[in-house]
């Protein structure tokens, strides 16, 4: 493919397509009638070519363009950390519009300042291991699928929880607190996060249960957030 010195190269999550790379030509000049949808956070309907290696956006319409975004570190910082959730987890051209509504919701919970970010970011994390397939069953224990109303054990391999009687391995032991949440959060809507009010403790555990579970489930895990959360532990 010839790509010329104002083309850019980037990937877009689109409802019907997933996660697509896309050219998008001249939009490096300043003046390109395509500059201003090919910027970060830009939410728009696109019109796209199918080339021969990847598609090519034709035009398009703004929707919304999220770039008061770029003017808040912390903002700035769990958004991008969405967008790389978004591109680990989904393979190109892998379709999954469920997931699109829910990113797309995440962002205006964003933008209108609904309830704590923490919060939504961790139910955002649960719904994406969810609907990408590996879902937690918190309702009966993983081994012996006897009912489950808490526990204080996570099984890294069957993703669940495991009841006291049966055999505690390749996991983590959790709060029964942090269980709970878990548990609630998986059936919450994402826009009824902003009913929950959680303490610092528990949002960190959450965390790192959460991180864990994303790190085993795709083979890495963004960054940003562990920055993020190291700068803030030093203030």
């Amino acid at each position: 493919m010839d790509i010329k010195e104002n083309d850019k190269m980037l990937w877009i999550f689109t409802e019907k397509f997933g996660k697509i790379t896309v050219m998008a030509r001249g939009t490096k000049k300043s003046r390109s009638r395509l500059m201003p949808i090919s910027l970060i956070f830009c939410f728009a309907n696109y019109i796209l070519f199918k080339g021969k290696s990847m598609f090519s956006i034709n035009e398009g319409e703004i929707i919304d363009s999220f770039q008061e975004f770029l003017s808040d570190l912390d903002i700035l910082t769990y958004t991008s950390y969405l967008c790389e959730l978004i591109d680990l987890s989904m393979t190109e051209g892998e379709s999954n519009r469920e997931l699109f509504r829910e990113f797309v919701t995440a962002f205006y919970l964003i933008k209108n300042k609904v309830g704590d970010i923490e919060t939504l970011i961790r139910t955002f994390e649960i719904k994406l291991l969810t609907l990408t397939g590996y879902g937690l069953n918190l309702d009966s224990c993983v081994k012996c699928r006897k009912k489950l109303s808490v526990s204080n054990y996570l099984s890294y391999q069957y993703y669940g929880g495991i009841c006291n009687e049966c055999t505690k391995d390749n996991g983590k032991i959790i709060s029964y607190t942090a269980f709970k949440v878990l548990s609630y959060l998986s059936r919450l809507p994402l826009d009824k996060v902003y009913r929950v009010n959680l303490n610092s403790k528990i949002k960190d555990e959450i965390y790192k249960v959460l991180s864990d579970l994303i790190l085993q489930s795709y083979g890495r895990k963004p960054k940003s957030l562990e920055i993020l959360y190291s700068l803030k532990r030093s203030d």
